[in-house]
């Protein structure tokens, strides 16, 4: 029997309101949404929204123990990758001791965690990475994600972990992702400078949402790699974007990693290899045309309803990644 109270962790973000939009579709789930904000972005009549810091474990306890879900869905993360950089003691507390909060009252009401981890947990020098693969995380941001995944994996609990990378799609109030800014930028005519040696493949937001879905159905457990089903370079991906949009390509200039001089390092040559999702879960993760066609209508549905054709709908603050 499929589990039917499903606690969604970080339900404000893109991925969270995703996921929120499968679930509140079937007719079998209770649901409960949580973010820091002091309301949902994504008010549904199907679920309740409570306002949880999920770095102060008594309101983790509360929550969990009051609503008693079979799921939990975590969402939520710090994934600025050059803030948790610099901010090193927020990122630690946000990404690993929120993730260690959850397992704490999940122990006590007898609950599975899904998990949603990044391909920065590798070095990204032998990409594209198979599930068993050696995790060497470059980044700040990156050992946080990998101690998440230690946290559960050692928790004695049953835990899903979602691996991915380059999200990117829309939805009301959620924050700019790589190509939503770039979107943006192009709709303004900004020049813009977009590295050409990071590979990986870009993955739509609905794609990781039903893949995460799908694994609550199933009852699976392990770790999975669930991203888009093609690797390209960033700037590569910026052109085709541009193309589906119809915006000046010009606009984009290549550029090298080092060439900007971040903060945090980046992994290269990375990349998700996906086969078991595909297998296992029964999935298809679109191709970058296939997501971008979907990316541009969930816009244009957005800017319909708004009464204005003329501009991308504005986001949160900058919660690119890299």
């Amino acid at each position: 029997m499929s589990p039917r109270r499903i606690l969604i962790v970080g339900s404000n973000g893109l991925l969270g309101q995703k996921v929120t939009e499968l679930f509140v579709r079937g007719t079998n789930y209770q649901i409960m949404l949580s973010s820091i904000e002091p309301a949902s972005v994504f008010p549904v009549a199907e679920a309740q929204y409570t306002v949880v810091d999920l770095t102060v474990k008594k309101q983790v306890k509360q929550l969990v123990s009051s609503f008693e879900p079979d799921v939990i869905i975590n969402c939520a993360a710090m994934t600025n990758v050059d803030a948790c950089e610099t901010e090193r003691e927020l990122a630690w507390k946000v990404n690993v001791g929120g993730v260690e909060n959850l397992i704490e009252a999940a122990r006590r009401a007898d609950t599975r965690i899904v998990h949603v981890s990044s391909d920065y947990v590798f070095d990204g020098k032998n990409g594209p990475y198979a599930e068993e693969d050696r995790p060497e995380p470059l980044s700040y941001y990156g050992k946080t994600k990998l101690a998440s995944e230690n946290a559960l994996r050692t928790a004695g609990l049953p835990w899903f972990i979602a691996r991915t990378m380059v999200l990117y799609g829309f939805s009301p109030g959620a924050k700019v992702n790589f190509a939503l800014w770039l979107l943006q930028s192009l709709e303004k005519g900004t020049q813009v400078k977009v590295v050409d040696d990071q590979e990986g493949n870009p993955t739509l937001a609905d794609d990781l949402a039903y893949g995460l879905m799908r694994g609550v159905e199933l009852g699976k457990t392990g770790i999975y790699h669930i991203a888009g089903r093609e690797i390209v370079n960033r700037y590569d991906f910026a052109v085709r974007l541009a193309k589906a949009f119809g915006l000046d390509i010009g606009l984009i200039t290549p550029v090298k990693t080092a060439d900007l001089h971040q903060p945090a390092p980046r992994p290269l040559k990375s990349g998700l290899i996906t086969l078991k999702a595909e297998t296992d879960l029964g999935i298809t993760p679109s191709t970058i045309d296939e997501g971008l066609t979907i990316f541009k209508s969930q816009i244009t549905r957005t800017l319909r309803r708004l009464g204005d054709s003329n501009a991308v709908p504005a986001a949160r603050g900058s919660g690119r990644r890299r």
